[in-house]
């Protein structure tokens, strides 16, 4: 297969996509990469929608989008922006389209940009399985061809900006005919749309191809850039989104893994984190992401090219085969690891609430959480108690022989002590290595060895790529051995460092690389005990919410949430906590919450339930994309929701445990 989704995976060099002008700031290019969000008011209400867009763009945001479900919203806009014009303010304006191509021609005359998703612009999806011959499906083609043209002479004719944007959620029933819930059936969505734009001469177009699910996300663009190279078409520019990302931190991780793993790889021209927030929110975030590139090709040290193709396939999700280590590697879910070794002071029992094993003096026994760490590391002082169930402990190479070989503790290695060292644990040895150290030699070692782990590590500015390069060593030299990702991160903000870990390691998962995590912060060894504690404690959050944002291993409920829009029929924050705090202890199961029946059964794609409002106080309630309850009063909805899930034997209740120490 020849692979060209990405400028270079050794270096960082940033796509370079058409340019196009969207009301005097230019999207592609050699310009930097836009920030945007989206209003939550009422489009019918133009000084709440004019207040709330200057909120945005005081707060970063370089294109405002606005909802236009119906042409009174369309028509509408005009006076937003005249409004917004007449306060001073320029920003360019994207009219959000579903189901009404008039609505569509309408705003095409008074904005800069307009918004399109192929799956429902000119289909009304009405979850059917239809058989299509060849002809029967080409003659579906042509008639949506000649409903989406006139928005595209419009678009030409008044210098309007389009995007073309393909959500995982709500492929048309003839496209999931012929290709499936695929990335292929996402990408193929949007091209039958821009053939035509093409066509016409018209090509102000930015793609996209959002999914909550971050593994489809991340395998849709890199096909699209793919499929456009190959059919010769122009290099649009993107547009980078996780849809319906949710809400705190849950909804930053799962967008830095998605949206960080493209820019790392070069692609991406605007950014719009989708939280359950307020929008301005959201603008702080997606600048927070894409400043890590500014400066990334001059701090990033040269990695080695790698010889020969590349040995993954980039567009369909499969884990690296690994042997089994004890309880890495094989079938075993990524493991988390937390770094204890740095606290200036003895381990006590309530000192591993910070790795999530809970001790509870008044029952004398440790609680542990879904969140639980599964190894924590000690350094050259090993704790001096028995750990609890479920938790091991790795020391270093000199405390293991000084202890006297333990077997309840694991060794970590440095590849001179690994090759010139005896002896040996029996089960499970840990070697650090980066891909400095990963030559021919040390390769030839690692076939022999079926009690190692590898810990990877880097230093370099450029980390994902060269973490990858060396998982592409081992591939390339068939070396199974489990690999933990190792990342160190500087003393910055917290909310940095979720979204630094979330797109550093999150990018490896997100291509079936990596069987465990171990983070680091610089900040630890100046802060007080428990600020100590609440620092690692956050770390192993943050390594269990990576997992789950990259689909490798579920610890909690799933909230698959919308951002909000002018259609919202009900208080999307408020019910979403509410929702949140009912349901936190359903490990595994995933819900969505959405604003109004346009993001309903489609958006929430693969939840397992769904909450949507379809009027207003009522709510829709879906099992998978089947609606079960059609028209719940809002008061009743949640206990409802909480009923289908007991009639599926889904539901459990809440434990209420003791309170342990130190919480």
């Amino acid at each position: 297969m020849n692979k060209i989704y990405c400028p270079s995976l050794t270096e960082y060099r940033r796509r370079v996509a058409r340019v196009v002008n969207i009301g005097g700031v230019p999207l592609g290019g050699d310009y930097p990469i836009r920030v945007q969000s989206m209003t939550t008011v009422d489009t019918m209400d133009t000084l709440g929608s004019v207040a709330q867009t200057l909120r945005m763009v005081d707060a970063g945001c370089e294109y405002v989008r606005i909802t236009a479900p119906s042409v009174k919203e369309a028509q509408n806009l005009l006076e937003i922006k005249k409004e917004l014009r007449a306060r001073g303010c320029n920003v360019p304006l994207i009219a959000d389209i579903h189901f009404t191509p008039n609505a569509a021609e309408l705003a095409a005359r008074i904005v800069e940009k307009v918004r399109v998703n192929p799956g429902n612009y000119a289909d009304k999806k009405k979850f059917e399985e239809i058989a299509y011959s060849d002809s029967s499906y080409a003659a579906e083609v042509e008639r949506i061809r000649e409903r989406f043209r006139p928005l595209v002479k419009i678009c030409k004719q008044y210098g309007t900006a389009m995007r073309i944007g393909t959500n995982h959620g709500s492929l048309s029933d003839r496209i999931l005919s012929r290709y499936g819930d695929t990335p292929l059936g996402m990408v193929e969505s949007a091209l039958e749309f821009l053939r035509l734009c093409e066509e016409e001469n018209y090509y102000d177009v930015v793609l996209s191809m959002k999914a909550s699910n971050t593994q489809v996300m991340v395998q849709a663009y890199r096909l699209l850039v793919q499929k456009l190279d190959e059919e010769g078409l122009q290099p649009y520019p993107l547009h980078l989104g996780v849809t319906e990302a949710g809400e705190a931190e849950d909804g930053r991780i799962k967008s830095a893994v998605g949206i960080g793993t493209l820019l790392e790889d070069g692609l991406g021209d605007t950014v719009r984190v989708s939280l359950t927030e307020a929008p301005e929110a959201e603008a702080p975030v997606a600048r927070m992401l894409i400043n890590r590139y500014v400066d990334r090709a001059a701090q990033a040290r040269p990695i080695r090219p790698l010889v020969g193709e590349e040995p993954l396939n980039p567009f369909q999700y499969q884990r690296r085969a690994t042997h089994e280590v004890l309880n890495f590697g094989g079938l075993n879910v990524p493991r988390v690891i937390v770094d204890l070794s740095r606290l200036p002071y003895q381990l006590e029992y309530a000192d591993l609430r910070a790795a999530g094993h809970l001790y509870s003096p008044f029952l004398d026994k440790f609680q542990m959480s879904d969140q639980g760490a599964d190894y924590i590391y000690t350094g050259e002082r090993p704790v001096p108690f028995m750990l609890p169930n479920g938790l091991k402990e790795i020391v270093t190479y000199t405390a293991w022989l000084d202890a006297g070989q333990r077997l309840h503790h694991y060794p970590v290695m440095t590849v001179d002590r690994y090759l010139n060292e005896q002896p040996r644990h029996p089960q499970l040895n840990f070697l650090l290595l980066s891909l400095d150290t990963l030559d021919a030699s040390l390769l030839r070692h690692l076939h022999a060895d079926a009690t190692l782990v590898l810990v990877l590590d880097t230093t370099n500015a450029h980390a994902l790529p060269e973490l990858r390069r060396a998982f592409f060593e081992l591939l390339n030299s068939q070396v199974t051995c489990p690999v933990v990702v190792f990342r160190t991160y500087p003393a910055q903000a917290v909310a940095q460092t979720q979204l630094d870990a979330a797109t550093d390691i999150g990018g490896l998962l997100i291509d079936g690389l990596g069987d465990g995590i171990v983070l680091r912060t610089e900040v630890l060894p100046v802060q007080s005990k428990e600020m100590c504690l609440d620092t690692i404690s956050g770390l192993n959050q943050l390594s269990f919410g990576i997992l789950q944002a990259a689909r490798t291993r579920m610890s909690k409920t799933e909230y698959i949430s919308c951002p909000s829009c002018g259609r919202t029929l009900f208080d999307l924050q408020e019910t979403t906590a509410m929702i949140r705090k009912r349901t936190d202890h359903l490990k595994g199961i995933k819900i969505g919450i959405m604003g109004c029946i346009v993001n309903g059964p489609g958006e929430m794609a693969d939840a397992d339930y769904g909450y949507v409002g379809v009027g207003k106080g009522k709510i829709a309630l879906y099992r998978g994309q089947e609606v079960i309850k059609k028209a719940v009063p809002e008061e009743r909805a949640v206990d409802e929701l909480i009923e289908l899930m007991r009639e599926d034997g889904k539901w459990v209740e809440k434990e209420v445990v003791d309170e342990p120490v130190g919480v």
